[in-house]
């Protein structure tokens, strides 16, 4: 039997291939192209959970301090991603200081998700339909992997967090607080 497009095996894994891009999202096809490796993780997401980081980390049964929210803030005008770890808090007056902007307040949420194509809650700082300035909180590189939206709620990627600077092209500033 000669091998080729009309081979029943041949089917089998061009459809497994399908079936994983419909299953991914643009957070996940950046990551595939740029050949990193990376693993996702899903969970059931509960509709009720009061953060959206913190249920991650506890279904997944990691440390918050591993896990990382992406924010979007509005610094001197212009739409900029923060990624800060779960377990504290973004400090706006250190993400203006770290892109040159002097004052910063959290992004209106409609145009968070225009302009990066995700569900609060699933905002991840890859794949974005308009790549923003990025800022990770230094405290990623403790971890040789860490965990972001995959760019849907219940959805989590681990990577290498030099790999998420590589790819949004980062800062690395300490951004987070207690």
């Amino acid at each position: 039997m000669q091998w080729g497009a009309r081979h029943p095996f041949w089917q089998h894994d061009r459809m497994a291939a399908k079936n994983r891009q419909a299953s991914g999202t643009p957070a996940t096809a950046v990551l595939t192209k740029a050949g990193v490796d990376f693993t996702v993780h899903t969970y059931e997401h509960d509709p009720s959970a009061a953060s959206y980081g913190k249920e991650a980390a506890d279904v997944m049964g990691v440390e918050p301090e591993r896990v990382f929210k992406t924010l979007v803030a509005d610094v001197d005008g212009t739409l900029t991603v923060a990624v800060v770890p779960v377990a504290g808090s973004l400090d706006l007056k250190a993400l203006a200081g770290a892109v040159g902007g002097k004052k910063a307040a959290m992004a209106d949420p409609a145009a968070v998700t225009r302009t990066t194509g995700y569900v609060l809650g699933g905002v991840s700082p890859l794949g974005q339909r308009k790549q923003l300035p990025t800022v990770v909180d230094e405290t990623a590189l403790l971890f040789d992997t860490m965990f972001c939206s995959a760019g849907k709620r219940g959805m989590e990627i681990e990577l290498a967090p030099a790999e998420l600077v590589r790819l949004t092209g980062a800062v690395l500033a300490p951004i987070g607080k207690d």
